[in-house]
């Protein structure tokens, strides 16, 4: 299907030419007629693509501190590509749009196929043939709205939040400061309201539309402070709502000049916010900020698993103001058709683009609400051929399922380096994302249809780097079918799921290998060899300084991340094994806090029992600083003592002299895990022991537990 990209790296725009999405559980499936572009914040989003790395960087200071911070724990080189991966990847365009609903997912009970619905959400209601859009981020199209009418909910919803917040009352009298897009729909909710608007802007043809609308507009550079006591009998307006996009805080302060005793003020656009304190003080003036369309947004409970707020607490959340604006809309009160002022087909998408980066040609009109028209009839492929067919004599072929952040920073470039690979397919649920890996790793296909690849007749092997409740089903279900698998950790999220997978891979007799990659770390290949021959069992320290990771992310969700135990610690757990060349036997969890901390996993200290005597604790810290390295092992026993920094430095010491290694770079095993991987597909000859990855497992689901119950926990190995 097209869709509309950009390069974040070179802002260069593109119609590139991706899988269509699939429908999913929760979500619809819509074949787009119309969608907006906003003259305004696309054009900011654009501008910040086409700026220089160092521009970049000034703009958003938030992401260079993030750079700054995995320096300092992985090291330039890993920080590096990681930022340059980010960098690299395609940005999707577009946050508003309206089409026929194609096809619904299991759970959706509002909308039906052959339904015309409007689409909000950035990521999701793109300038592309087809979205998905989780089900309460659309609403249906009444009749009579043009489905070009329709693709201006999401802004009308914006719009209509910052009124709600405005609490506008019939009579009264409001400014708007700024005419644009947001502006204009702004204007004419409040008329719809029963209020008298005041406009303002700096573009006399802004200023003009909002007049021909019904509203009373006047220049900034006019007597607008005068202009307001003439209308209010010179009491001052009774609220403003700034919609302007300016780094000024010029609205603001005319805001404080024209308001009346105790009116509300309403930010909406991206202004400056430096406040006089004066009039503000003087005036008891409200400030207020709108978030985006309402309650709901950036809630990913609402918004991706379509859990509503009840009506009667929450009246209007933002799949209700969808709805709402497009009633206004069809009852004629709200008009978005004098709005649009080009139209494009979606190939000609990048001309869109131009001309908001370039301005209009002589004798062409300023360009404010630009709609792309789309023509498909049908549904577009979900596969997408990106490069021609490789033919290695003895190769594996290979299949990735997954295409987040760290398929494409680590797992598919080495793929893609090492011998006997040949990379054939890859499959995510993003389209783009799927073929921008496929494109800069040369692998062969693209699809949105992952599923299909666990049964694809043309694949020896897959790598499976799904989200984790995913990974035992998927795992399962391509041993049956004959593929040896790599999957990201965690291996499973419960015993049942474990044993699943094991009776697949028992049947099948197929090669299962985990990414516990640490283990294959050459310092940790080192350091075993130096530990080789001893007869004494170990003792083991282990320091992790995670870092936070927000209480929102899906990682911290018990059905789909499974917590930082299953999701993490696990790795630490494995390497404790591999160092001691044993099995778990006992674990035993804490966490701090009288109750365990608000979320136990997050922050907690293991102290395990190893088949061989050894013991090992495992420090899991979340709340350190990040100017502290991440990992630290200490390894004592057999006359040894060692210490691991962060996989770049290691210590051995041994008859009282020190021996130091020091690689060029940090290396925590993922090359050599996946090369193990397919050297085992190719001799048949499994690089990890069955029994190790077992134990690993379980012996995460015994640290849960006892972090449940205050007890240590054996491990079965059964």
């Amino acid at each position: 299907m097209k869709q509309v990209v950009q390069s974040f790296r070179t802002g260069e725009l593109s119609v590139a030419d991706v899988p269509a999405p699939g429908v999913e559980p929760g979500c619809v499936l819509v074949l787009v007629r119309a969608s907006l572009v906003s003259a305004g914040t696309e054009k900011s989003a654009m501008e910040l693509a086409q700026k220089s790395l160092l521009a970049k960087a000034r703009a958003r200071p938030d992401l260079v501190k993030k750079v700054l911070d995995k320096v300092s724990r992985d090291g330039l080189i890993a920080a590096g590509k990681a930022a340059f991966a980010r960098l690299d990847a395609p940005q999707p365009l577009g946050y508003a749009c309206a089409g026929l609903v194609a096809a619904v997912g299991a759970g959706v009970s509002e909308v039906s196929v052959g339904d015309r619905v409007a689409c909000a959400g950035a990521g999701i209601a793109n300038h592309a043939e087809v979205v998905l859009v989780p089900q309460n981020l659309c609403a249906k199209v009444p009749d009579g709205v043009a489905d070009e009418e329709a693709a201006f909910a999401t802004l009308g919803a914006i719009a209509l939040h910052a009124v709600r917040q405005a609490q506008p009352t019939v009579g009264e009298t409001f400014a708007v400061v700024g005419l644009g897009l947001l502006g204009q729909l702004v204007c004419q909710l409040l008329q719809a309201s029963g209020c008298s608007v005041l406009g303002v802007d700096l573009d006399p043809k802004k200023v003009a539309l909002a007049q021909s609308l019904g509203a009373q507009a006047i220049l900034r550079s006019e007597d607008v402070a005068g202009r307001a006591r003439a209308l209010t009998q010179g009491r001052g307006v009774d609220g403003v709502i700034i919609a302007a996009s300016t780094s000024s805080s010029d609205p603001i302060e005319l805001a404080g000049e024209i308001c009346r005793d105790r009116a509300r003020v309403v930010g909406l656009g991206a202004t400056g916010l430096t406040v006089p304190r004066r009039p503000y003080f003087d005036k008891e003036l409200v400030l207020l900020q709108s978030r985006s369309y309402g309650p709901g947004r950036y809630d990913p409970i609402y918004e991706e698993r379509g859990v509503d707020y009840p009506l009667g607490y929450v009246r209007w959340t933002e799949g209700r103001n969808l709805t709402a604006f497009l009633e206004q809309v069809a009852q004629k009160r709200v008009k978005a058709q004098p709005l649009i002022s080009h139209r494009f087909a979606i190939e000609e998408a990048t001309k869109a683009y131009a001309l908001l980066s370039g301005g209009p040609q002589a004798g062409e009109a300023e360009p404010l609400g630009i709609v792309l028209t789309y023509g498909a009839q049908t549904l577009p492929p979900r596969e997408v051929n990106v490069t021609a067919p490789k033919t290695h004599e003895g190769a594996v072929r290979v299949g990735i399922v997954g295409a987040g952040a760290f398929a494409g920073s680590t797992l598919a470039p080495i793929l893609a380096d090492l011998d006997h690979v040949r990379l054939s397919a890859i499959g995510s649920a993003r389209g783009l994302t799927a073929r921008h890996l496929a494109e800069k790793h040369g692998i062969e296909r693209a699809t949105t249809d992952a599923e299909a690849l666990l049964t694809d007749p043309e694949l020896d092997a897959l790598v499976i780097a799904t989200r984790h409740h995913l990974h035992a089903d998927q795992t399962a279900r391509a041993l049956a079918a004959g593929k040896h698998v790599f999957v990201e950790k965690p291996l499973a999220l419960n015993d049942e799921q474990l044993k699943h997978v094991l009776a697949a891979q028992k049947q099948s007799g197929k090669q299962l290998f985990v990414g516990f990659n640490r283990r294959f770390s050459p310092l940790v290949g080192e350091l075993t060899s130096a530990l080789a021959g001893r007869a004494a069992p170990l003792l083991v320290q282990i320091r992790v300084n995670a870092g936070e990771i927000p209480g929102s992310s899906w990682l911290h969700d018990p059905e789909q991340g499974g917590g930082r135990i299953l999701g993490e610690v696990c790795h630490f757990i494995d390497l404790a094994a591999a160092v001691c060349g044993a099995q778990i036997e006992s674990v035993f969890a804490v966490a701090p806090g009288p109750d365990g901390g608000a979320r136990g996993d997050d922050q907690l200290a293991l102290t395990l029992r190893l088949t061989d005597g050894s013991a090992a604790q495992i420090t899991y810290a979340t709340g350190g600083d990040s100017a502290l390295g991440k990992e630290r092992i200490e390894v004592h026993g057999g006359g040894v003592s060692a210490v691991l920094e962060d996989f770049r430095k290691l210590e051995v010491h041994r008859h009282g002299k020190t021996k130091t290694s020091r690689p060029l770079a940090q290396d925590k095993g993922h090359r050599a895990g996946l090369a193990a991987f397919i050297a085992g597909v190719r001799s048949g000859k499994p690089a990890f022991a069955l029994g190790d990855l077992v134990s690993t497992t379980r012996a995460t689901f015994a640290a849960v537990e006892s972090l449940r119950s205050g007890f240590p926990i054996r491990v079965d190995h059964a």
